[in-house]
Formats: structure tokens, sequence, C-alpha cells
């Protein structure tokens, strides 16, 4: 966040990255098709994903753990549950967001994705779902420039 803006979370907890993943002769063979694991999308998410206040990824903030994604390849269906790093964080709805572009720029059309906050864990969750889970909504949103800018610089990469 610029322009002298006071973070709603200025001290946040930081938590380890979790390790590579370790990746098997049958991962690497392009003639094997594997489907879509959970991990897989835990990859994409946790390390391509800025906080919209802090230099920090959402793995590093426990916005989105491994344990809250959940994906049925042969159903072609994703969800992920994030936690907002307080219960009023105002950013809640640009992190949903910001989690729901970047599964869909990244998976193959046929995947329905589900993003939501978890359940006990923000003021206003009922809401952020609402919006989240309405497809016009999001539609409308990314194509609000300024909005798509944000979500952007959430989903550019950060040295690490």
């Amino acid at each position: 966040m610029s322009g002298g803006t006071r973070l709603e979370n200025a001290n946040p907890l930081i938590f380890q990255r979790s390790g590579e993943r370790l990746l098997t002769a049958t991962d690497e063979d392009e003639d094997v098709a594997d489907p879509i694991d959970d991990r897989e999308i835990f990859d994409i998410l946790s390390k391509s994903i800025n906080d919209p206040e802090h230099p920090l990824s959402l793995e590093e903030l426990n916005v989105v753990e491994q344990m809250r994604v959940n994906v049925n390849d042969r159903e072609s269906m994703v969800s992920v549950e994030f936690t907002p790093t307080i219960p009023h964080c105002s950013m809640a709805t640009l992190i949903g967001l910001s989690i729901k572009v970047k599964l869909l720029r990244s998976l193959p059309d046929r995947f329905k994705i589900d993003v939501h906050i978890t359940p006990g864990t923000h003021a206003s969750e009922d809401a952020v779902n609402k919006q989240l889970a309405d497809k016009e909504r999001v539609a409308a949103a990314l194509e609000n420039s300024q909005l798509l800018e944000v979500v952007n610089q959430c989903l550019s990469t950060r040295t690490m």
C-alpha cells in the first residue's frame, strides 16, 4: 500500500514457507496424464499471490494453507478457503478476487472454482463470499481497469 495510508494490520504474523514439492519421474513425464491435486493448487496460490498491504505472500501470512484447498479433478472442482489476517480486513474481497483470478488464469476452463473465507474468520464473510460466488460481479470487477491493475499487482512476482 502506498501514499502514507495507515495499515490495518501493521505487524502481521509471518509464517515459514512450505518446502518445494518433490517431483517424481512420473510427475515429469509429459506422456503420463496426472490429475491436478490440492498441492498443485496450493503451489500456484501460495507463492504467486502477494498481500495487497505487505510485501509478503499469502502463504507467509497464513492466508492460504494447503489443508484449505480441495480439488476433485474428476468432477473438475476446486475449492479454496482463505483466512484474512484480521477479522475486519477491508482487503478480504480483493484477496479473494486475486485468488479467483489466479485460478481462472491457471486452470483449464473445465474447472468450477469456489473461493470463500474460512468460516468464522471475518466479520463480513457472508457478504464477501456472496460477491466472490457471483459470476456477474466478478466479471464486472475485472472490467474495472483500476481494480484489475490492483489485482495484477497482487499477482506480480516479487523477489524473495
